[in-house]
């Protein structure tokens, strides 16, 4: 059964929505004397910093993976900076609320133990909030204690990216050393954070930064993929998590709860329609076209042999939609809808172009339950055991130019097996022309498709710059089965048009990092904007 964390007592409340300028307003204080006495109040003010776990959207449009029903600016490279965003100032305020727990838990009359583990909470919520940050801006300021109006660092110029990234270290070294295990939360502490949640998000965004460094030539990578290796190898070695047997199920109610040892980081909805503590409507998002796979993402899953379409001798010309799938990685049919499969209630899945641009429909996170009640509560998992499965692989690949097949049977080989692929191994690779980087990269695009990490990946490969600009496919369009309702652009080789090359830009002087919020330079004249922003 779920666990709802959402519990926010009246008073935090409402100050976290008279805090909503983060460089401005002072900072949130709980002055109720009667406050911070005992666990259950530092838990109840801990419990608040889950409500800024981000819930469904449609991100993966950003990247090369999908496409909407329209264009998307960040993805074509025709966005504004704007006036004000969530982006920049919602992590802010989650800082903000994680250093007034910092702050008010050490004189608690409570155990070092329980101070130490919620503080752990709350700085991992705090290196999270950074890690959204400068993935995103970069330099930022870096502010580790509740403000007032005026403080001083409100105006202070932003601080270097390797600043940032040693405080998000430090904070999550020190979660890691204080949070329970998923073990010891057991059922009824499952959705909190646990050390392996710490361990695995410093894996994240330590590959992050070390690929960044490497490929942007900013920074040292060797110092990121170290740390990020030593993460994914302490979570691998904790034997707190396993991969669920069946990768469909993944996205589905039998994937959630303490029973899936693959979940790390969940953001949990209500129990049921009774109990609609938080609840969503992604599966009508779906329904309507938000997230189509494009043609290069289904391109890249491999046959069952472990071969690329281009290479494998299993390959045949598609002759109907469903064909498409014939003997390939099963990843690929617990991502992408096929044409009859069981679909809405009473239903059978159809391609309908007005919504799914792409001649693709897709399927994690679509329930037919969902759909029909329109008060979804289906979890969003944002951080599993496959990632840092991959994780590790490219880590120890990126650092030494290589990597073991001992170290492929411990990560990527454990994907494939679940997914029914031959396995990869370096004479594989050897004896059929492939890149071992090329499919260590395409492993993760498959296993963690539609779930919004494919535009961080080419963000920090740099590869942006080359896979962003490229016309956007779809399926080969199959007039008998996609009808002549809905007028389609077809490439000379009959495949959809979703957005042609000529209306897609991405400048590597710019789009690498996002701009500043205009109005959030105005109030700090010593935040510099982005460049060519």
């Amino acid at each position: 059964m779920k666990k709802i964390l959402y519990k926010i007592p009246v008073l935090l409340l409402i100050v976290s929505l008279l805090a909503c300028d983060v460089e401005r307003l002072p900072e949130t204080q709980i002055s109720d004397a009667s406050f911070w006495k005992s666990e259950a109040d530092i838990k109840a003010a801990a419990n608040y910093l889950y409500t800024f776990l981000p819930g469904f959207t449609e991100d993966e449009v950003w990247s090369d993976n999908a496409y909407g029903t329209q264009s998307d600016p960040i993805s074509d490279g025709t966005r504004l900076a704007p006036a004000t965003s969530a982006d920049y100032t919602a992590p802010y305020q989650l800082i903000r609320a994680a250093n007034n727990i910092i702050e008010k838990v050490p004189p608690a009359p409570v155990t070092d133990a329980i101070k130490n583990r919620y503080i752990g909470e709350a700085r991992f919520y705090r290196a999270y909030g950074y890690i959204r940050l400068v993935q995103k801006y970069g330099n930022v300021p870096l502010i580790l204690k509740t403000l007032q109006n005026d403080s001083p660092e409100l105006n202070e110029p932003a601080k270097p990216r390797a600043e940032i990234m040693k405080q998000i270290y430090e904070d999550l070294d020190f979660a890691a050393a204080n949070l329970p295990t998923p073990t010891v939360l057991g059922t009824a502490g499952y959705g909190r954070i646990a050390n392996t949640t710490a361990l695995s998000m410093k894996a994240r965004i330590a590959l992050f930064e070390g690929t960044r460094a490497k490929f942007h030539k900013d920074g040292d990578p060797t110092q990121h993929l170290t740390l990020a290796a030593a993460a994914a190898k302490a979570v691998i070695d904790s034997k707190q998590h396993d991969l669920f047997a069946n990768y469909t199920a993944l996205f589905q109610y039998a994937g959630e709860g303490r029973a899936n040892r693959e979940n790390i980081l969940v953001k949990q909805y209500g129990t049921d329609p009774a109990n609609l503590v938080l609840n969503h409507n992604f599966s009508t998002e779906l329904y309507t076209g938000g997230v189509n796979p494009t043609k290069s993402l289904v391109d890249s899953y491999l046959m069952k042999d472990g071969l690329p379409i281009t290479k494998s001798p299993l390959y045949k010309t598609p002759v109907t939609s469903v064909d498409v799938f014939t003997d390939r990685d099963e990843r690929l049919t617990g991502t992408v809808f096929k044409q009859g499969e069981d679909y809405n209630t009473g239903a059978k899945f159809n391609t309908p172009l007005n919504y799914f641009k792409t001649g693709f429909g897709p399927k994690k996170y679509f329930n037919a339950l969902d759909f029909t009640t329109r008060q979804a509560l289906l979890d969003l998992t944002l951080l599993r055991y496959a990632e840092v499965l991959l994780t590790y692989a490219e880590a120890k690949y990126e650092l030494d130019g290589t990597i073991s097949d001992a170290d492929l049977d411990l990560s990527i080989n454990l994907l494939r097996k679940r997914a029914k692929v031959a396995v990869l191994t370096n004479a594989f690779v050897t004896a059929n022309g492939l890149s071992m980087q090329e499919e260590i990269r395409r492993e993760r695009r498959v296993e963690l498709a539609l779930e919004n990490l494919r535009y961080w990946d080419l963000i920090r490969w740099k590869t942006a710059e080359t896979e962003l600009p490229k016309t956007v496919l779809g399926n080969f369009y199959f007039k008998t089965e996609f009808g002549v309702e809905t007028p389609v652009v077809l490439d000379p080789q009959g495949y959809i048009i979703a957005q042609n090359a000529s209306f897609r830009f991405f400048d590597p002087a710019k789009d690498y990092l996002w701009p500043f919020p205009v109005n959030e330079i105005g109030l700090n004249p010593a935040l510099k904007q982005n460049p060519k922003w």
